[in-house]
């Protein structure tokens, strides 16, 4: 990332560094031990901003290492991609024949098209066949089929 960024976050830890330790020295004046200046809310409150700060300072290096190795890969790809060209352009010139020898001789003849129904200009359009109605078979009577006597089930 940016510098201006890093710099930020390194003030900030050194700030939290020190308000950890003033915490830690006021705690022990106090007659208060290790394990308990570890439990006072204060103190965690600003080990949590440590971690914090911990955790932006790595990010941001992991971000300027893959920065790093974009940048080194793209360099590689366009010096691999100039070497190519310069070798394409060498071999081309050696084995570039002239024209109208063998490329006139090889063409193969095209295909004739088929040949279709005139189109009409006119502007008169042909009908389409109307589309089959649907079969009647929903109004074939019913009553062929039995229905079911219902059963009722005492309450």
């Amino acid at each position: 990332m940016g510098m201006k960024q890093t710099q930020a976050q390194i003030r900030q830890k050194a700030y939290f560094e020190q308000q950890l330790k003033d915490r830690l020295s006021f705690l022990s004046r106090k007659g208060i031990e290790a394990p308990r200046a570890d439990k006072d809310p204060i103190v965690k409150r600003i080990k949590a901003g440590l971690r914090a700060v911990n955790s932006r300072l790595r990010l941001i290096a992991a971000h300027d290492k893959r920065t790093e190795e974009m940048a080194k890969i793209k360099a590689d790809k366009a010096a691999a991609a100039k070497l190519e060209k310069e070798s394409g352009k060498a071999e081309k010139k050696a084995e570039k024949p002239k024209k109208g020898t063998e490329e006139a001789k090889a063409k193969k003849p095209k295909p004739e098209k088929k040949a279709g129904a005139p189109k009409e200009k006119g502007g008169e359009k042909t009908p389409k066949p109307a589309a089959e109605s649907p079969k009647p078979e929903a109004t074939k009577p019913e009553a062929a089929k039995p229905e079911a006597p219902k059963e009722e089930k005492p309450q």
